[in-house]
Parts: C-alpha cells; sequence; structure tokens
C-alpha cells in the first residue's frame, strides 16, 4: 500500500536532514472505483418511458353503427387550432378552438355533460388529423380526452368534406 522508506543517515557529526521518499500505491482505489461505477451504471435506472395505452380496431370486424347524437369530431389543423362539431358534418356547425383550459377541454367537458343529459350514454370522439396538423396537436388532443375522463375515441382519417370545413375556417 504505501511506502516510507528513508535513506540511510550519515553520519559525521553533523545534522543532516534527510529526504525521505515516500510512494502510494493507488491500485486498490482504482479497482475499487472501477467497481462502484460498475455497480451504480447497473443498479441505475434512467428515465422510464411512458406509453399511453391506444386499442386500435380489428381490421376483419365491421365497425358498428355509431349514432350521431353521441358523435363529436375534432378535426385537426394548422397553427394549433382544433375545429370541432357535434353530429355529422353536414349537419353540424363546426367551432374552432386551441389547445387551453378555456379551449378544448371545456368543450369536451360541456359537451360531454350534455350528451350524457340527453341521452344517458358516454361521448364518442373522432380525432381527424390533418396534413397540416403536427404530431404534437394529437398527443395534446390525446390528453385533453384523458384528462376529461372520455374513454370512447378513435383516430380516423380526415373527409374531404372536412378538409373542406378547415379551408373555410382558414386553419388548413
Amino acid at each position: 500500500m504505501a511506502e516510507l522508506n528513508a535513506s540511510p543517515a550519515k553520519n559525521d557529526g553533523k545534522k543532516v536532514r534527510q529526504p525521505k521518499n515516500i510512494r502510494v500505491d493507488l491500485t486498490a482505489m482504482v479497482d475499487l472505483a472501477f467497481l462502484l461505477v460498475t455497480f451504480f451504471m447497473l443498479t441505475t435506472t434512467l428515465s422510464k418511458s411512458k406509453a399511453m395505452p391506444l386499442a386500435m380496431p380489428v381490421a376483419d370486424e365491421a365497425p358498428d353503427p355509431v349514432s350521431d347524437k353521441r358523435t363529436v369530431t375534432l378535426c385537426l389543423g394548422s397553427n394549433n387550432k382544433v375545429m370541432w362539431y357535434y353530429g355529422l358534418a353536414g349537419k353540424a356547425t363546426p367551432a374552432v378552438v386551441d389547445f387551453t383550459k378555456t379551449g378544448l377541454r371545456e368543450v369536451l367537458f360541456k359537451t360531454r355533460n350534455n350528451i350524457l343529459a340527453n341521452t344517458g350514454k358516454d361521448m364518442i370522439v373522432l380525432v381527424k388529423p390533418s396534413d397540416h396538423s403536427i404530431y404534437a396537436n394529437l398527443v395534446d388532443a390525446i390528453d385533453e380526452l384523458n384528462i376529461t375522463n372520455n374513454d370512447r375515441y378513435a383516430i380516423v382519417n380526415i373527409s374531404g368534406q372536412d378538409v373542406e370545413l378547415l379551408k373555410e375556417k382558414a386553419i388548413y
């Protein structure tokens, strides 16, 4: 480990200060450091990925018909805007909101309560991302659906009629 070597002193009657050779062996310390680094690398968990479960329909099954009295459609447009309407596209009057608390979240809460009061059933939401929306908008829309406890939603392709409505609202 550590050594302390003193050279023999010359004894001519004078007091001579002799330098001392000190040697420290750090081999064991280096071994210990590598063992600790290896231990912490193997036992540390880095950030865990957070994934939201998404159930996709089976391709072979025919979809069940959905009542338009329970359906709300969210069309994701450009500039972080959402066009939404209640019921069918041809009969509804679409409105544009954003992803804030007073925007999409409030719309989802009010519409869900309205549908529950009128039909006694839960709301079905169709999320339709357009070509000009970004992936973050889709994630934000699903987050808002989870915050408002809407369990029935589907991500579907946007129709030509919805694209025309987005163009009319100038968010395509």
